[in-house]
């Protein structure tokens, strides 16, 4: 049988894996600076915790999950996204009795939806996110959009677009509501099944619909914004200001209302203007979610985050033509001439490695010019010959493969030399 990889998903094989790894390197100095510590939840949760949070009218949980019974006849589901889990486990946990608030979390992992495979989009993808919880500051909505900015900026990204806008409370998402069903009930029929359905339960949501973005009703629909009380535009201004602080360059969009049902207030997206990404360029979005906590059990706590796709960054950087600082440089390769030197060659590798050295030698008992060949392709700063002579002086011949020269080291001080020479 031909075993492939499963539709909608990939291998990240050797030398695209260190670009993940330096993604990840950066995701992580960044939480570190800006202080949010990781969290890690499990892979499957109780299906009812995705209904409740992400909302039962999301194509997420009416077409996309990957849902299954366990041999308890349990409803468990594989994490469509990161910030119900994270929310249950700060609730299970009673992080909201810590005296610091908000708690600021940050996760990156795999999570699973069953979608159309296309550029930037899989059925396993993997997503870095932050949520914190606890603040109803404005102050921290632009904290969580700026380390947002701020990785796809040291990732190396130039050709961003903030998009911001405010969905309100309670009071302005239930007379926004009125307003969307009054403008699209009568014409309700012409729009797609999801939509029909979205009516009554949240017609915000049509103004997400992909399939009937160009129909004309969507361009002269009630914007929220209009509809925001005092309170809510006074939180918007807010955050505008905070932003302006940061330096960050933003655009208000009345119509962007985001996928998931547990959104107020601040909203958000960060999107690549980059001409050959291609249709999908949203990178990043999140935004408010004040009373999600109280929905799955816990005390109020406002809460914010964000999530992006390491896949769409990836594609982003490619798209602009930009790569990222990987280092996968290799030290040091030892060839061997003979099963005598062979043995020298794994106890110095092991020194090597010891002290930090990159090292690789030759487990295929090719010729030396083969060998020879095997490092100059690895990119190997040095290269020592071992034979019957260097084993009988107890010193090898350092090749600096860049310059061309080479010098005689005594075997008890290669590591020294080494070390010595590793940064220059």
């Amino acid at each position: 049988m031909n075993y492939k990889v499963p539709r909608g998903t990939q291998d990240i094989l050797p030398g695209q894996s260190e670009k993940w790894q330096k993604v990840e390197e950066i995701i992580r100095q960044l939480c570190q600076v800006y202080r949010y510590q990781e969290i890690r939840t499990p892979i499957f949760e109780q299906t009812e915790l995705f209904q409740r949070s992400v909302g039962d009218t999301t194509d997420i949980v009416q077409k996309e999950m990957y849902t299954f019974k366990d041999r308890g006849d349990r409803s468990l589901t594989l994490r469509p996204e990161g910030t119900a889990a994270v929310v249950r486990s700060y609730v299970e946990h009673k992080m909201f009795g810590q005296p610091d608030q908000p708690v600021k979390l940050s996760y990156i992992g795999p999570m699973f939806r069953y979608e159309r495979q296309q550029a930037g989009r899989y059925r396993q993808f993997v997503q870095f996110g932050v949520e914190a919880i606890g603040s109803k500051d404005p102050a921290i909505d632009a904290e969580v959009i700026a380390l947002a900015m701020d990785v796809y900026e040291t990732a190396g990204l130039k050709n961003l677009k903030l998009v911001i806008n405010s969905l309100g409370d309670a009071d302005v998402r239930a007379a926004h509501r009125d307003a969307l069903i009054k403008h699209f009930e009568p014409h309700i029929g012409d729009f797609c099944s999801d939509c029909q359905n979205r009516l009554e339960k949240n017609p915000l949501r049509i103004l997400d619909c992909k399939v009937d973005r160009e129909n004309p009703l969507m361009a002269t629909a009630p914007a929220l914004t209009d509809y925001l009380n005092e309170e809510s535009a006074a939180y918007f201004e807010a955050v505008k200001k905070y932003l302006d602080v940061l330096g960050i360059t933003y655009v208000v969009d009345p119509n962007l209302v985001r996928g998931l049902d547990y959104y107020n207030h601040t909203t958000f997206e960060i999107m690549s203007t980059a001409t050959d990404l291609g249709a999908i360029t949203t990178l990043c979005g999140g935004g408010r979610y004040n009373g999600l906590v109280e929905q799955i059990g816990g005390p109020e706590s406002p809460g914010i985050g964000f999530a992006m796709s390491i896949e769409r960054l990836l594609l982003a950087l490619e798209a602009e033509g930009r790569s990222l600082d990987t280092d996968n440089a290799l030290d040091m390769y030892i060839v061997a001439m003979d099963d005598q030197a062979k043995l020298k060659a794994v106890e110095l590798a092991s020194s090597f490695r010891a002290k930090g050295i990159s090292t690789e030698l030759d487990y295929a008992s090719r010729k030396v010019k083969a060998q020879m060949k095997s490092a100059d392709r690895l990119g190997a700063k040095w290269v020592i010959v071992l034979g019957e002579s260097e084993l009988e002086e107890q010193a090898a011949n350092v090749k600096n493969m860049e310059l061309g020269s080479q010098e005689k080291v005594p075997f008890h001080d290669l590591v020294n030399y080494l070390t010595k020479h590793k940064v220059k």
